[in-house]
C-alpha cells in the first residue's frame, strides 16, 4: 500500500480534476504490475497496472489508495476491468468520496466474488493525498487555502513605498509547491498594483491544465501593461462589478482575458470554479482580501511562511487586515503542522475549525 501511495504522488498536479491514484498488483508475494494515473496518459492506475501484469493478474491482489471506479467517464469502469482480468482480492485505503462511485465500486467487485479489504491504517495518508478532490466531492466547492509570507510579528509588507521579499528564495521555492498542487490562484487588485506579480507555477513540473490566475478587480484598474496581462494565455480571469468600464473590459477580452461581472462576494468565484471542476484555490493576496475571505468563511486551511525578522510599526501591513476580531471571536485553527525550512525559516499549516 505504501508503494501504491508513492506511485499516486507522482500524479500530483497532473490529474485534476481527477484524483491521484496508484495501483500495485501482487501475486505470490511478488509485484507483477504497477501504475499511476495522470490526465495526459488518460488510462487509470488500475489499467496501467493490469497492462504491466498481463496474465499474472489472474488470482492476484491489487493494492490501491482509492476505491476503483464503477462509472464511465473518459474511460470505462475500472471495477469491470479488474473483474475481467481475474483479480482475486482488492485492498484499498479509502472509499471514493465521489457520489457517482462511493461504495459502488466495492459492491461490484464483491458481487463478482472478489474479496475486498479496507486498509484503514493508510486512510489518513490517502485522504491527505487527494484532499482537494475529497473536499470538492463532499462540499461541492473547491478547497480554499490562504497562503502568506510574513515576519515573526506577522507583517507581510513594510510601510507604503517600500518593496522587497520577506522570505528567502528557499522558502519561496517551497511555496511554489503549493501553487503546483493548486488548480487556481487568487489575488486582489491592490496586490497587482503594488507588486506587479505573475502568479505562475514556476516548478517546471507537468500539470493537467494551466494554473488559473484570478484577480478581484471591482473597477478594472488592472494595467494593460502589467505582467499578468502581458503573460495571459487563456489562464487569466478577472472578476469585476457593474461599475467597471465597458471599453476597458472589451480591451482586456480582446487579449484573451476572461472578464466576469459578479456581486462583489466570493460566492461567484467559488461557484465558477466548482462548475468548471477546479478542485483547489490558493489565495495569495494582501491584508484586505485575506480579512474578507476569513470573514466570509470560505478559507479551509492556512499556510503561513515565517521569516526570522521583526518589522514592527503601525504602518507596516499585517497578514490579515480589517477591523480585527474580539478574542472570543478569533478564527480557530486545528491540526497544526510545522514545516521547517533550513536554516531559520518555517511554515505553519493549519485547518480552520468548523463548528459543524
Amino acid at each position: 500500500m505504501q508503494m501504491a501511495l508513492t506511485l499516486a504522488r507522482q500524479g500530483e498536479g497532473r490529474t485534476s480534476p481527477n484524483p491521484a491514484v496508484g495501483a500495485v498488483i501482487v501475486r505470490d508475494e511478488r509485484v507483477v504490475g504497477r501504475g499511476f494515473h495522470t490526465w495526459a496518459r488518460v488510462r487509470h492506475a488500475e489499467i496501467e497496472a493490469l497492462a504491466e501484469a498481463g496474465e499474472a493478474a489472474r488470482g492476484a491482489t491489487l493494492y490501491i489508495n482509492l476505491e476503483p471506479c464503477s462509472h464511465r467517464g473518459r474511460t470505462g469502469p475500472c471495477a469491470d476491468a479488474l473483474i475481467e482480468a481475474g483479480i482475486a482480492r482488492v485492498v484499498a485505503a479509502m472509499q471514493d468520496p465521489n457520489p457517482e462511485v462511493s461504495g459502488r465500486g466495492f459492491e461490484r467487485l464483491r458481487s463478482a466474488g472478489i474479496e475486498v479489504e479496507m486498509a484503514g491504517e493508510f486512510e489518513i495518508q490517502a485522504e491527505l493525498l487527494n484532499e482537494p478532490f475529497a473536499h470538492s466531492m463532499r462540499t461541492g466547492r473547491p478547497l480554499v487555502t490562504m497562503k502568506s509570507a510574513m515576519t515573526l510579528d506577522g507583517k507581510i509588507a513594510a510601510r507604503p513605498g517600500e518593496a522587497g521579499w520577506i522570505t528567502s528564495e528557499k522558502a519561496r521555492e517551497h511555496a511554489q509547491k503549493l501553487r503546483h498542487a493548486s488548480d487556481a490562484i487568487l489575488t486582489g487588485i491592490g496586490t497587482v498594483l503594488a507588486d506587479d506579480p505573475m502568479l505562475t507555477d514556476r516548478t517546471g513540473l507537468e500539470r493537467s491544465r494551466p494554473l488559473l490566475r484570478i484577480v478581484l478587480d471591482s473597477n478594472l484598474r488592472i494595467p494593460l501593461d502589467s505582467r499578468l496581462v502581458e503573460s495571459a494565455h487563456d489562464d487569466l480571469l478577472i472578476f469585476t462589478t457593474a461599475a467597471a468600464d465597458a471599453e476597458r473590459s472589451d480591451a482586456l477580452q480582446k487579449r484573451g482575458i476572461g472578464v466576469l461581472p459578479c456581486d462583489g462576494s466570493f460566492d461567484s468565484v467559488l461557484q465558477f470554479l466548482a462548475h468548471a471542476k477546479y478542485r483547489s484555490l490558493l489565495i495569495e493576496a494582501g491584508a484586505g482580501i485575506n480579512a474578507s475571505a476569513l470573514n466570509a468563511g470560505i478559507v479551509d486551511k492556512v499556510f503561513f511562511y515565517y521569516a526570522p525578522k521583526i518589522l514592527g510599526g503601525l504602518e507596516s501591513l499585517p497578514a490579515v487586515g480589517g477591523k480585527g476580531r474580539a478574542l472570543n471571536d478569533a478564527v480557530p485553527l486545528e491540526r497544526i503542522a510545522i514545516h521547517r525550512i533550513d536554516p531559520d525559516e518555517f511554515a505553519v499549516e493549519g485547518y480552520v475549525h468548523r463548528n459543524h
